[in-house]
């Protein structure tokens, strides 16, 4: 029995140096991460303030952008999604509603809104979606195509749209998206500056919960009340205003926002489309490009643009957020082993032999193994070997380190392009930061467990996203 009880005690301590070791890794990549992402915003900001935003009549020859909108039971709220849409400030563009099998009023509802008529014209064979019912465009909006088709699922809809825009750009957003009026005049500046090489651009997302918008448009920013929403507004701050930029200094920029990012089209038709059977079609269909071009020996661009911006709500309860974040989790999982072949491999660039690997390492297995280490601590604890350096130096690493870089984020907001501008808000932010490594961190670092059981089980369902709708600001 004594021997028994030194191995597990040697075991515990070996996994404890493990998990910091680990985690100080995980922490340095983070660092090194943050560090990149403030010069990149830094001449970000130069670049906002010495250039002004392109006007649609200075440039004439701006590419044409198609907004692929995937609708499925949007009677309600479709029409002033739309509405917002086509109030969009770009010389080129064209909306393109993909109405995938709604078993509502969402195409009659399209049909007496916008006076739509049937075009007669084949639709293309090659199409890589469920089958075609019927493409309409609008008498009012001649930039309104809407196409009715069979039920397949987001990317089943996405590809449906994009085979049938012949424009040389499409920007895919979820309906229930808000993007600010001159947002695609900035995101596209990738593609004016560099149209050669360009092939992919990503704005940045903002939480909409307890903003006033009215038609479309986002009439005063409020941030959220402590919460579920509050906290995701720090989480989307250190996504966007230090790990996308930071990614997008190494030129190695892998994960592109589902709900704002513009793509060229021919190049994701040149790959099939998106893919029907993965859960994060936003994050694989950006690493497919890496690997396509690369391969195709093609010097390319990926870039994050961090001024554009689009809002979207957020998950307010547990249960849809936990749900959301275990599919995210799922998904990342499926595309890192997908492309696995891509890891370590130097044919690849940056995004094989550094970014992939660390990606993987901090995003995918960073959580897992924090979570071993929040189950480590209380049974050593209970026997009676808990060693106080140990929980000291693991507090600092999650917790302690989790706030600077936090703190990080809001450093960025208020410097750069400071939407919570109140410092009633700045101070709530920072407050944010702490209470996020209280609970909810260690929350998600179950639902990351609980994810790999999902993915290890062969789980598919993306899962109900319940939403509560915008605040228009009246008093109804």
């Amino acid at each position: 029995m004594i021997g028994l009880r030194s191995v597990g005690l040697w075991a515990i301590a070996l996994s404890g140096t493990a998990v910091l070791v680990y985690y100080a890794g995980v922490n340095l990549y983070y660092l090194v991460v943050h560090l990149l992402a403030l010069l990149e915003l830094r001449d970000d900001v130069r670049e906002a303030e010495w250039e002004p935003l392109y006007r649609p009549f200075d440039r004439p020859f701006y590419p044409g952008v198609a907004v692929l909108v995937p609708a499925y039971n949007e009677e309600a709220t479709i029409v002033e999604s739309l509405q917002s849409l086509l109030a969009l400030n770009y010389p080129d563009r064209e909306i393109v509603v993909v109405n995938d099998g709604s078993t509502d009023g969402t195409l009659p509802t399209l049909r007496s809104e916008f006076d739509l008529v049937a075009l007669d014209a084949d639709v293309p064979y090659e199409v890589p979606s469920e089958p075609i019912h019927g493409v309409y465009r609008s008498k009012t909006y001649e930039d309104l195509l809407v196409v009715d088709k069979e039920n397949g699922g987001k990317s089943d809809a996405l590809n449906a749209g994009l085979w049938l825009t012949e424009k040389e750009l499409f920007c895919a957003i979820d309906s229930d998206t808000v993007i600010e009026r001159d947002a695609l005049l900035a995101i596209v500046r990738p593609f004016l500056r560099d149209p050669k090489r360009a092939v992919a651009a990503g704005g940045t997302i903002r939480v909409a919960n307890d903003c006033v918008i009215d038609d479309g448009v986002v009439e005063e920013v409020e941030l959220p009340d402590i919460g579920l929403p509050g906290l995701q507004v720090m989480e989307y701050l250190r996504a966007f205003y230090s790990g996308r930029l930071g990614l997008d200094r190494l030129e190695g920029l892998v994960l592109i926002s589902g709900a704002f990012g513009v793509f060229r089209a021919g190049d994701v038709r040149s790959i099939g489309g998106y893919r029907h059977d993965t859960v994060t079609e936003d994050f694989d269909i950006v690493v497919r490009l890496h690997r396509y071009l690369a391969d195709e020996d093609r010097e390319y661009t990926v870039e994050f643009v961090p001024d554009p911006v689009a809002w979207t709500e957020v998950p307010s309860t547990r249960g849809v957020l936990g749900r959301q974040r275990r599919r995210w989790y799922r998904g990342m999982i499926e595309t890192l082993v997908t492309n696995r072949g891509m890891l370590f491999n130097p044919s690849y660039g940056r995004v094989g032999t550094v970014v992939l690997p660390m990606f993987a390492a901090a995003e995918a297995i960073g959580p897992l193994v924090e979570g071993f280490g929040y189950l480590i601590v209380p049974i050593a604890w209970y026997l009676g070997v808990l060693n106080v350096e140990f929980f000291v130096m693991f507090f600092l690493l999650t917790t302690g380190f989790g706030v600077f870089l936090s703190w990080f984020g809001v450093f960025s907001e208020v410097w750069s392009f400071n939407r919570y501008d109140r410092p009633r808000e700045i101070v709530r932010l920072l407050w944010y930061a702490v209470l996020e490594c209280f609970g909810y961190r260690q929350w998600k670092a179950y639902v990351a467990w609980r994810g790999l059981i999902e993915y290890l089980r062969g789980e598919q369902s993306w899962g109900v996203m319940e939403r509560s709708g915008f605040d228009d600001g009246s008093d109804d």
